[in-house]
């Protein structure tokens, strides 16, 4: 029998991020996936190579790649709005874990073990690090995106950007991961092509 799994998941790039924010250049939930993908794989790593943790990268990557999924069918709910008082948040994240229910049940029974891992952050000791760097992962990709606003000239961003980037210093605290990654590879975005090469 088809499933109808992934040809859901595909339409994550009809998906627009930022709806709240006039946006030099729009920015889809597939675009904002794949970079929280890579960074959280580059946050996985740092952990492995810098501080002795023996974490699975790959699957840190996984869990970035489909962290939001939920938002095919709920959208992209803004920040602001999101987590304005304790009862929206819950209430939204419920919403959010029903989407979730809704798209793993179009895989084949066999298969939505798997898929249910990466959705899930309850899991190992492990699981949980890992779903704490995507997270991290996922205000670094916001933060990357107001900075390219602000170098695109678009002072829409500004309030964003200040926000973010405070919260992203305090999971520096938290992260060491996150402090090594802002330091060493923050700085270049928003870069000329020529001035990256």
């Amino acid at each position: 029998m088809p499933s109808p799994f992934f040809a859901t998941v595909s339409r994550m790039r009809y998906i627009d991020r930022w709806a709240l924010m006039r946006s030099a250049r729009p920015e889809n939930l597939s675009e904002h996936s794949l970079d929280v993908a890579m960074i959280a794989h580059a946050l996985a790593t740092i952990g492995n190579v810098r501080y002795g943790r023996s974490l699975d990268a790959g699957r840190a990557a996984l869990i970035g790649l489909y962290h939001d999924a939920s938002e095919i069918i709920t959208g992209d709910m803004p920040t602001p709005v999101k987590y304005h008082n304790p009862q929206i948040r819950d209430a939204y994240k419920e919403v959010e874990r029903e989407a979730e229910r809704s798209l793993l049940e179009k895989l084949p029974a066999d298969l939505r073990p798997t898929y249910e891992a990466l959705f899930d952050d309850l899991g190992t000791e492990e699981d949980q690090y890992l779903w704490r760097l995507v997270k991290a992962a996922d205000k670094i990709s916001a933060l990357i995106k107001c900075i390219d606003e602000a170098h695109a000239g678009n002072e829409e961003f500004r309030t964003a950007e200040r926000s973010t980037r405070e919260r992203v210093e305090e999971m520096r605290g938290e992260l060491p991961e996150v402090g090594d990654f802002v330091d060493e590879f923050l700085p270049p975005y928003g870069s000329t092509l020529d001035e990256l090469l």
